[in-house]
């Protein structure tokens, strides 16, 4: 399957491609949302308008990293976070977290623009209501692949006979992959489920093209990959968990949690982070 992002924009210039989930394939093994924002540059005047505020998740594991800038991660936990490239934030919502992600100018759109790969993993129904977390990881806890015409970052599960030291809650992979034209490269095939997605550059397999913006879906076997032009590469996937229903911010295996967590956010009972209180987003309609 080829599924072709939907671009949107989430106010004040910042633009994504948002990939999953689509009408067709609601998940890929346990990712149930991915969005692909920028690259964008904003003027001075127009950061503080585009920051995302306070909002809340639950029943999902969010995992943010950036191919170029800078974000600030605030969370209810107390964290107070800066991420760069080649950096994971590994956020795990569980029963109920909230968080911001600011920016600052100019070292939010250093490098060519902020560029954020931003994936929500779903959770598997015994931890859904676990106890929020967070994590930050290094560059150093992503192991990397170099090959004549490939270069990969795992950022979380393994893949190409490595391992990265981000603590999932279920069998998946993702990692980000550069290669140069002409190059192959083949998929492990390990996982049931497993994608590629273009962020630059194409590539091909199976008689189909994938162009920026597309994302290629595979189910099960040792698929090949073929780079078209030189390509920047998001490759995830991962064991199923279910299906989930989703309502803003909010994921999980039993429709009657997420109006749960519409109630709580609407009542306040969702902390707001500490250092990040005097402002939210509402509950939509």
């Amino acid at each position: 399957m080829l599924i072709t992002a939907r671009e949107g924009d989430l106010g004040n210039g910042l633009k994504v491609r948002r990939v999953l989930p689509y009408a067709k394939r609601r998940m890929v093994g346990p990712f149930v949302f991915f969005d692909h924002a920028g690259p964008v540059t904003l003027p001075p005047e127009a950061v503080r308008a585009a920051d995302v505020r306070p909002h809340p998740h639950i029943g999902l594991s969010t995992m943010s990293y950036l191919l170029s800038g800078e974000i600030v991660h605030r969370d209810s936990l107390g964290v107070v976070q800066r991420i760069r490239p080649a950096e994971v934030n590994w956020m795990t919502a569980g029963r109920g977290i909230s968080h911001s992600e600011r920016f600052e100018h100019p070292a939010s759109f250093a490098g060519g623009g902020l560029e954020l790969m931003q994936f929500w993993v779903a959770l598997p129904e015994i931890d859904e209501e676990c106890e929020p977390t967070f994590t930050h990881y290094g560059s150093e806890a992503l192991p990397v692949i170099e090959r004549p015409g490939l270069h990969c970052r795992v950022l979380a599960g393994e893949t190409m006979g490595q391992r990265s030291a981000v603590r999932t809650s279920s069998p998946l992979f993702c990692a980000h992959v550069a290669l140069s034209a002409g190059t192959r490269f083949t998929l492990d095939g390990v996982y049931p489920e497993q994608a590629v997605y273009v962020a630059r550059g194409a590539v091909a397999s199976g008689g189909q093209i994938a162009e920026p913006g597309q994302l290629m879906v595979f189910n099960q076997g040792a698929d090949e990959v073929l780079a078209e032009q030189d390509s920047v590469l998001m490759l995830l996937g991962g064991e199923p968990v279910g299906p989930r229903h989703i309502f803003w911010n909010f994921v999980s295996s039993r429709p009657e949690r997420i109006e749960q967590a519409k109630g709580d956010w609407r009542a306040g009972r969702i902390p707001l982070p500490p250092d990040d209180h005097d402002e939210f987003i509402p509950l939509p309609g």
